[in-house]
């Protein structure tokens, strides 16, 4: 046992070694390729520096330092006129092909940067995604035409991940996340209604005390979806736990299975009424949920995304349609 933790431990030294000096050369040879290329574009080194604009020295010691690094000659010299070798020319098609992804990458992030025509990667809950975003993107498109967006429908807590991956700017969310490493504001307020199916015994009721469904079956999100805590938590407010059937991951498919008599929810209203079901207003407790906007806090913002911040902010009170 202890031979076999040695030699682990023995390869995984070896190849920290190995990762630690291909990053070395990496670092070296990075500043050097590019006047590599120009020098192979133009076989000649007066030319080369001209273009560049750097001295003529610099380019030759740059050049002669690669080759030292690399250990092989790039170039044949004939004065101030030089040609690839065979090592050189192999180099040139791999190197070529590294600065023209890296001109991609800058020209990209340029792109998703321009005040006038970027991108906003945008998160929000599955129950916002059939009216509320896109009338709101309706309205921020009418001054900022060109802003793309990358959309991401998804529950509270998957966003949350995905902000603090870099790979959202924003979302919208439901509770309101409340995290050191996140700012969050406060945006609107959106009342939860009991749906039952129409031929239930409170249907012909309007108003509806949660507790009144003590012992009814429920059908509701997953764990880990924001609208689930929320239910569980009414529930206890009301005395109770709730006994669930089914569970799913979109509220129209909760309804649907409401209408089908399958159980009772706790949801938002829906975009389009619904056939089936009767929606009840639930007086106690309150129920409701806060739907809030946020992002990762020291994370700056591009001209596009500061400009869709902004606008969702100013919409406070008056998010929801």
């Amino acid at each position: 046992m202890v031979h076999e933790h040695s030699s682990g431990d023995r390869l995984s030294r070896s190849s920290y070694v190995e990762h630690e000096a291909h990053d070395d050369t990496a670092l070296r040879l990075a500043p050097r390729l590019a006047y590599f290329a120009g020098v192979a574009r133009h076989e000649h080194v007066t030319r080369a520096a001209q273009e560049m604009g750097v001295p003529q020295s610099t380019l030759s010691r740059a050049i002669v330092r690669l080759e030292d690094d690399l250990g092989v000659a790039l170039f044949a010299r004939r004065g101030r006129t030089v040609s690839l070798t065979p090592a050189g020319r192999t180099f040139l098609a791999s190197v070529e092909r590294a600065l023209a992804e890296v001109e991609r990458a800058a020209d990209s992030v340029r792109a998703d940067a321009d005040p006038g025509a970027g991108r906003v990667a945008f998160g929000f809950l599955h129950t916002m995604g059939s009216e509320t975003v896109p009338s709101l993107i309706r309205a921020f498109r009418a001054d900022h035409p060109r802003v793309r967006f990358t959309l991401v429908q998804n529950y509270g807590e998957a966003m949350i991940e995905r902000l603090r991956a870099g790979e959202l700017d924003l979302c919208l969310t439901s509770p309101v996340p409340d995290a050191p490493d996140l700012v969050a504001r406060r945006l609107d307020e959106q009342r939860l209604r009991l749906v039952v199916p129409d031929d239930h015994r409170l249907a012909s009721r309007k108003r509806v005390r949660l507790a009144e469904a003590a012992e009814e079956t429920f059908v509701t999100l997953e764990p880990g979806y924001g609208l689930r805590r929320i239910t569980d938590d009414l529930c206890a407010q009301a005395g109770f736990t709730p006994r669930v059937a089914f569970e799913g991951e979109e509220a129209e498919t909760l309804r649907g299975l409401v209408a089908a008599g399958l159980g009772v929810a706790l949801l938002p209203p829906p975009a389009v009424a619904r056939p089936g079901v009767v929606e009840l207003t639930v007086t106690a407790p309150r129920a409701a949920r806060e739907i809030g906007l946020a992002w990762l806090d020291g994370h700056p913002d591009t001209p596009p995304v500061a400009a869709f911040k902004r606008f969702l902010l100013s919409r406070r009170g008056a998010l929801l349609p």
